[in-house]
């Protein structure tokens, strides 16, 4: 009974906190309370089950597809690792896509029914799998590798027998942080024209300012998100996994010479145009709202109006860089801080942990619109939503990074008298970088979904408006160069993030650089 209270304590502390912000904001319809919630679900039980069914099917169905592309994609590269840099390269350019013109797109070339849904929930899903389950099979003792190879074995039986034993962990821990994603990708392609799910009813509530609606449907997706987190969770400690060592971090990064380099950034240029250009052309996709890269070069090279098009793109460009950055910074600062401050004062754990893992629970397409009622439209709503989306995968992978810390060396430091601070300074900060980094690079598509998420449903700003504006309009040309300027500047800043990292972990981690 002790443990069981122990455990409630700190959730129905939260609901009253919660209970008393909505009291003292009362009239201003801004927040609603667990009391409003629960009331507005005991009057709507059927509206809610039947959209929750569906978004849920379609959420199970991309998950299942996500999950298993990245295990795929994974053991291709394991059995053939000279492809491992362009796989894993193509996969951070799919993952990149923003969702919010994708959507759109999957609509007009899938029709009507459930495919946009279950593709875009297989998108969000299997990179935040593919990276942790990389990591993990190749966490393996060299000496396991050395011994399959002596038996005359090949790379089949070392991922067999040796490497996909050693991922199951990192399988687990991967599926956990996709499960909300995957909620995420099915309730955003249901706001492109879907007829049932809970996008549809975020859409509605969302015009309505209907605030108690909104609260019990963002109450309802994380409780389904934290429910799939401890599952998943839970199915890993029924089969008696390990916890792995670090749940975010993939393996060493690869430096090489500066030719090396761009001749594998030519490489997968290369290979993602071709990909491109001959799948559309294979599936005979018209070209009124496929377009190729030719198109696209036309217009903003070629067509008469290629001036307009440039000062459209670039003005969009420049409204949602000036809230990227300081979101993405502080949700990084905050994530981090989180997690050290924890790890020297540890009884805070059993309250804060429970409300970061809610807060990531809940699809940013319903956070977006309760951010923007309780802080308005202008930059401190849009840069604390992309700060959201940072914080939680930091303050994960940060948690995980300090409990990495060297035994040996902290009972050194012990038995100087060091205390925790000391002990954080010099040994747990050090052992974090590599997973303070990881999380870093993962960040950037999330922080660009995030401020695309808000330009779209509340702000009429940068380049989420433009993507809306443009689908509406039937404008494809620059519904596809929005995506693929979102694309490229994610995929450079993930790059940008990953030549910081290298520096710095060659000062304090050079164990986790090659070469």
């Amino acid at each position: 009974m002790t443990a069981l209270a122990r455990r409630a304590g700190p959730v129905l502390l939260l609901l009253l906190l919660w209970q008393l912000a909505a009291t003292a904001t009362g009239g201003q319809f801004l927040l609603a309370g667990p009391a409003e919630v629960a009331a507005w679900l005991s009057d709507n039980p059927g509206l809610v089950g039947r959209a929750l069914s569906v978004t849920l099917a379609s959420a199970a169905w991309g998950f299942l597809a996500g999950n298993l592309a990245a295990i795929l994609l994974v053991a291709a590269a394991m059995l053939w690792p000279p492809v491992l840099g362009l796989l894993t390269g193509l996969a951070l350019i799919v993952f990149c896509l923003p969702l919010i013109a994708t959507g759109p797109i999957l609509r007009v070339m899938m029709g009507p029914g459930d495919g946009p849904q279950v593709v875009l929930a297989a998108l969000a899903v299997y990179y935040t799998t593919l990276i942790p389950l990389l990591a993990g099979l190749r966490a393996v003792p060299s000496a396991w590798i050395d011994l399959v190879a002596c038996l005359g074995r090949g790379h089949l039986a070392q991922l067999v027998h040796v490497r996909a034993r050693a991922a199951l962990p990192y399988l687990v821990a991967g599926m956990q942080i996709a499960a909300p994603a995957a909620f995420l990708g099915a309730m955003v392609g249901e706001f492109t024209g879907a007829e049932r799910g809970m996008g549809v009813l975020t859409v509605r509530f969302i015009r309505d300012l209907n605030t108690a609606a909104l609260w019990s449907l963002a109450s309802i997706a994380a409780l389904v998100s934290i429910a799939v987190y401890l599952g998943v969770g839970a199915a890993g400690r029924f089969l008696r996994l390990e916890r792995p060592p670090v749940i975010l971090a993939p393996p060493r990064l690869p430096q090489g010479s500066a030719g090396r380099r761009l001749g594998r950034a030519v490489l997968l240029a290369g290979a993602t145009l071709v990909l491109w250009w001959g799948g559309m052309e294979a599936l005979g996709l018209n070209p009124f709202f496929a377009k190729r890269p030719p198109d696209l070069f036309a217009a903003l090279f070629l067509a008469p109006d290629a001036g307009a098009t440039w000062q459209a793109l670039l003005q969009a460009a420049a409204q949602t860089a000036v809230f990227v950055l300081p979101g993405y910074l502080a949700g990084l600062a905050l994530g981090t801080g989180l997690a050290v401050a924890l790890s020297l004062v540890p009884a805070l754990s059993g309250l804060v942990t429970p409300l970061a893992i809610a807060l990531r629970s809940v699809p940013v397409v319903t956070t977006a619109p309760l951010v923007v009622l309780l802080l308005g439209q202008g930059a401190l709503g849009t840069i604390a939503l992309v700060a959201l989306m940072v914080f939680f995968p930091t303050f994960v992978a940060c948690q995980h990074g300090l409990q990495q810390a060297p035994g040996q060396i902290l009972d050194i430091l012990r038995s100087h008298g060091a205390g925790r601070v000391p002990q954080m300074r010099h040994v747990r900060l050090p052992a974090m970088l590599p997973a303070f980094f990881a999380s870093a690079r993962m960040g950037v598509p999330a922080a660009i979904l995030a401020v695309t998420v808000v330009e779209w449903l509340a702000t009429g700003r940068g380049l989420g408006n433009l993507m809306t504006l443009s689908a509406s309009l039937s404008d494809y040309t620059m519904l596809w160069l929005t995506v693929v300027l979102v694309t490229l500047a994610s995929v450079l800043c993930h790059g940008g993030v990953a030549w910081i990292e290298r520096r710095v972990l060659r000062l304090y981690a050079p164990e986790q650089v090659e070469g």
